[in-house]
């Protein structure tokens, strides 16, 4: 039996006049005393925790009264209770069995410090190191490590963030309605679904919730959570340094240094810059473009008064200058129209050919620049007080997103759509209060309330216009009018908009433990929601004329709207859970819950008919949710554990967003879909074959159809039809694989490198998918066939100094599309959004 040894020091405000009395501090190591990094250690009872860190330390903030319990886990042995009665300076050794029995990944989930396995919530649980260590520096690589997750990206601003295929529409954004996956970050909901495009920047742990959350979390999810944690500001000196190197120009920058200031404030400071160069060609200009040139900021105060208050401070800037985002033909669908109002006939006119027909040729003749200027920040105020045996915790933040975009919407080298530029700005404010605690031995809960405002307007306008080619695209009847010089060229429409938008909430939930092993779980929630827009289009530009029939054209292809909404909405939501533990290896769960997603208002312009927009469209109906689920979290054999969950979630009035021929309605509009149903099961395991080798896998198998739509949009091969609505129900929803999976493992043991003593690591994931529609109607032409992706990372990782490793991601050079894009005005022809080919790289990281 092999030893573990824990050496823990305790120091005091006695002990040091820089840390705060309720500091404690330790480090841990193995036998061969290397450190061991991502073990945790909790005080019982409260929600404090951390997990140590590259040198194997961790420091955690005592703000209980004496006698403590610390509960210590690490993966391969047996967990370790210690019991601290009173401050003490000693040094403590601690000797654990070696056992390959899993110890649990604790979590935040419910607000309070808990292990993942007795949490009756589906959770995936990310750790910080494996994230850095295989270049997962944002969500959309993360995804791969998650296969519930779906995220799908044209540019930052038309983000989607899904989980089990639900939470926003798919294809384009449009800034009416909230995401239904909530986005959190130390605590603070981001609300715009730019952010998801941030590297990651000093990342503790990422937790993936699945199904609603609406009695934990401050804003209402209809589809799950990302409940991102950082790492907190320390009161010993330390930080790491990090550059790495890689093909395509790819240069990463990291640096954290952390201390205190003085015996009861520390801070953190952390920057991240990335920069790689293009990986598509464009032909007119000679450049590579799709490049990366991001800059990130973030800092944070740490304040402890007393040993039972926490307050912190923290701040973040990221500005991020890519010449990128641009799609690439992928492909020509025949439409129902007349043949010279089809693709194929609209270029041989225009004497044109595409650049190329093979999406993976990598190259675009675009006379539009890409531009995608994305800056997100934003200040909080996080104070957590202990108050008998809970925690009341505040959360108050400002936030900030602007947005300067340029697009070529019609994908070609032809000068259609000269201009497609929405710049935005956007401001949100929001404020959190929660306790969480127990109320008895038998009685605990979280209750909270939650206020989010914000203010989204054009900045200061939305820009499409039209180029010397455009009458040939919008063409609708053969008559020469069509063809008057100038009577297009430069004409287009000018947006002002300002949403302003209210969300307010009451929420909690109880966990009674009616005997030992039974644990009911209710929860409510009550929202309201109120939203005001101010929309107004204006046309200007092209041929100046009085001519009846000439001004008819023009309306055609751009008419000037202008609409007031105000809507509000109010409902009760809620849950119910039951769980049963049989045993220490097999805990169960039911959970029955209710949500809503608030009330949504188009934005990206409405439909016409005869020229008048048909505002009856300008409100969205809030979706309606149903969801039921059961779960089993076991630990069948030593050193595994692999849990099973089946779900099943209806949708009434699901909001979906779909395309129109119009390019003046230029991110489709939103529309309700009467009913949607996604069911599926879910697996994921891991096992540790020794202390030095683990394996983990997850599977997920969703089936996702309309359950009724019988007036959506015909997809684009039947675009110009007897009817522009097609009966879709029974069809599938878009974005979502029945298939998907990750297979991973790694092997790490204590080594000596150059006379250093440190830890030799080699790791691998595999991530797959099966095919999925990317047509919000399905479509024949318009689905993403399957693949299957390989990373690997292997490196070298000491205590303290020079760590090295190499990683590589898309490692066979599969050719994939990550979503498909009809180009405006339903010509026929379609855009892809790329995945990276191989990429790799080395990194160099100093910690001190």
């Amino acid at each position: 039996m092999k030893n573990f040894i824990l050496t823990f020091f305790l120091f005091t405000g006695f002990s040091s006049p820089l840390i705060s009395q309720s500091l404690l501090k330790g480090k841990i190591v193995d036998g061969r005393k290397e450190p061991l990094i991502g073990a945790t250690v909790v005080i019982q009872s409260t929600n404090q925790f951390a997990i140590t860190g590259e040198e194997g330390v961790f420091m955690l903030e005592n703000s209980k009264a004496f006698p403590i319990i610390l509960q210590i886990n690490f993966v391969g042995f047996k967990e370790s209770i210690l019991e601290l009665r009173e401050h003490t300076t000693e040094k403590l050794i601690i000797q654990l069995e070696d056992d390959l029995e899993l110890s649990e990944v604790l979590i935040t989930a419910r607000r309070r410090s808990e292990e993942v396995q007795k949490v009756p919530i589906p959770i995936s649980v990310v750790g910080g190191p494996r994230i850095e260590e295989s270049g997962s520096f944002n969500v959309n690589r993360v995804k791969e490590l998650v296969p519930t997750v779906q995220l799908y990206s044209s540019n930052p601003r038309n983000t989607t963030l899904n989980i089990r295929g639900l939470g926003s529409t798919f294809g384009l954004t449009n800034d009416g309605i909230d995401p239904g996956v909530g986005f959190y970050v130390d605590g603070v909901y981001y609300a715009r679904p730019a952010a998801t495009s941030l590297d990651f920047i000093d990342i503790e742990q990422i937790e993936v919730l699945r199904g609603p959350q609406g009695t934990l979390f401050g804003k209402n999810t209809t589809a799950g959570a990302f409940n991102i944690t950082t790492r907190l500001p320390s009161y010993t000196p330390g930080g790491t340094v990090e550059l790495s190197y890689g093909n395509y120009g790819f240069i990463q920058a990291k640096t954290s240094i952390t201390g205190p200031l003085t015996k009861n404030l520390a801070a953190r400071v952390s920057f991240s810059g990335t920069q790689r160069d293009g990986v598509i060609e464009n032909i007119a200009t000679g450049k590579m473009i799709n490049d990366l040139n991001n800059l990130g900021f973030r800092g944070q105060l740490l304040y402890n008064p007393s040993s039972k208050v926490e307050i912190i401070l923290a701040g973040d800037a990221t500005s991020q200058r890519p010449d990128g985002y641009a799609q690439v033909a992928a492909g020509v669908v025949e439409t129902q129209r007349a043949p010279y109002r089809r693709f194929e006939q609209i270029i041989s006119d225009l004497n044109y050919q595409l650049p190329s027909r093979n999406a993976f040729d990598r190259k675009v003749d675009h006379d539009t620049p890409w531009r995608s200027n994305n800056d997100l920040g934003g200040l909080s105020l996080n104070a957590d007080v202990q108050i008998g045996e809970g925690t009341l915790t505040s959360t108050t933040a400002w936030r900030y997103w602007n947005w300067g975009p340029s697009n070529d919407r019609d994908f070609t080298g032809l000068p259609v759509l000269s201009l497609s530029q929405a710049p935005s700005r956007h401001e949100q404010f929001s404020q959190e209060i929660r306790y969480a605690g127990d109320f008895s031995n038998k009685l605990s809960g979280v209750f909270g309330v939650f206020f989010l405002s914000q203010n989204l307007k054009t900045s200061p306008y939305h820009t499409e216009e039209s180029g010397a080619a455009q009458w040939r695209f919008s063409q609708s009847s053969t008559s020469p009018l069509w063809a008057t010089p100038g009577l297009l060229d430069g004409y287009g429409i000018r947006t002002y908009s300002t949403l302003e938008s209210v969300g307010a909430a009451l929420f909690g939930q109880l966990d009674w433990a009616i005997t030992e092993k039974l644990h009911f779980l209710p929860g409510i929630r009550f929202n309201y929601d109120q939203k005001s827009v101010d929309f107004n289009r204006e046309t200007y530009g092209g041929l100046q004329t009085t001519d009846p029939a000439l001004l008819a054209i023009k309306r055609s292809v751009y008419a000037p709207q202008q609409f007031v909404a105000d809507v509000e909405d109010q409902n009760w939501s809620g849950q119910a859970t039951l769980t049963y533990q049989f045993n220490d290896k097999i805990n169960t769960f039911g959970t029955f819950s209710t949500s809503y997603k608030p009330v949504g208002i188009n934005l990206g312009g409405l439909p016409t008919a005869n020229g008048q927009p048909l505002l009856e469209l300008a409100e969205v109906k809030p979706e309606f949710v149903r969801h039921f689920e059961l779960g089993v979290k076991t630990t069948p054999v030593k050193g595994s554990f692999l849990n099973v969950t089946f779900f099943n979630t209806n949708i009434q009035d699901y909001q979906t967003l779909v395309q129109t021929a119009e390019v003046g309605v230029n991110r489709g509009y939103l529309a309700n879909a009467e009913e949607v149903r996604v069911s599926g099961l879910e697996l994921d395991g891991n096992v540790r074959l020794s202390p030095f080798i683990s394996l983990n896998a997850a599977l997920a198998y969703t089936d996702a159809i309309y359950v009724s739509f019988p007036n959506a949009p015909v997809p684009l091969e039947e675009t110009g039809g007897e009817s522009a609505f097609k009966d879709i129900s029974g069809g599938r929803l878009p974005g979502i694989s029945k298939w998907a999976g990750s297979l991973g493992g790694e092997f790490a043991k204590p080594a000596k490198f150059f006379k250093k003593t440190g830890t030799f690591f080699l790791g691998t994931d595999l991530f797959f998918r099966s095919e999925f529609s990317s047509s919000p109607s399905p479509s024949r032409f318009l689905n993403v066939e399957g693949y299957a992706l390989v990373n690997a990372r292997t490196g070298f990782r000491v205590t303290e100094g020079f760590s090295a490793f190499v990683w590589a991601r898309n490692l066979l050079n599969q050719n994939y599309y990550e979503q498909l894009l009809p180009a405006a005005g339903n010509a026929g022809h379609y855009a892809a959004v790329l995945g990276d080919p191989l990429t790799y790289g080395m990194t160099f990281r100093y910690a001190f």
